[in-house]
């Protein structure tokens, strides 16, 4: 059974007074976690209640219509708390499926649910150890592919959504260190890129997944 409380604590000891979150089954103790001194409880507090599979409208959200059905393929991401953070911002982004291919972790692996936090339960999802294979037959099912990536002939995400209504859409989202498989980005119809105003001209996959899926799904 999932946590219902927490609790705020704050060390005692001088010249620490760290404050932090006290949750059942999290490995905080009452002691503090820096310094490992006496704390003192600050307040109790109950948590959100996130709605069970059971309690959604239908097996597939959200309640408004979108003017594109909107589908992600996660090629070879090899980390888990990734994926699950990808389910999570699918979900409620407003998308449909999920399909998971190469060595992405699925959600039989406990770190994904950690991060899904139940939206593994809510959002259908499919695995397929042939990402170039799988981006194929959606094509042939009259899917749209649409690539994540940093790339020459890339345009940007936002330039791109009056292009968004029409079928279905699916997100392609690869690798962590070597991105999208070459194989499948020679299947997609466009690449896009989310702009970048600093030093570093990427982002962390699932922190870009996030903001693509409710730049499309808006």
């Amino acid at each position: 059974m999932p946590p219902v409380s927490f609790q705020i604590r704050q060390c005692q000891r001088q010249g620490c007074g760290l404050r932090y979150p006290l949750i059942e089954g999290q490995p905080f103790s009452e002691r503090c976690p820096r310094c490992r001194g006496e704390t003192r409880l600050v307040l109790t507090r109950s948590l959100a209640k996130e709605p069970l599979p059971d309690d959604l409208d239908t097996p597939q959200r959200p309640s408004r219509k979108l003017s594109v059905s909107l589908e992600a393929l996660l090629d070879n991401i090899r980390s888990a708390w990734n994926v699950g953070a990808m389910f999570r911002s699918a979900d409620g982004a407003g998308f449909t499926r999920l399909h998971l291919c190469g060595i992405s972790p699925t959600p039989e692996i406990p770190a994904v649910g950690k991060t899904a936090l139940g939206a593994e339960q809510s959002l259908p999802w499919g695995w397929a150890a042939d990402g170039v294979a799988l981006a194929q037959t959606l094509l042939e099912q009259g899917c749209r592919l649409w690539a994540l990536e940093q790339d020459p002939r890339s345009v940007s995400i936002y330039d791109s959504k009056p292009d968004l209504p029409g079928g279905r859409l699916v997100l392609v989202v690869g690798n962590e260190v070597c991105g999208v498989d070459p194989g499948i980005l020679e299947l997609c119809q466009r690449i896009v890129h989310i702009p970048m105003h600093g030093a570093k001209r990427s982002l962390n996959a699932a922190v870009a997944f996030g903001i693509a899926a409710f730049a499309m799904g808006a």
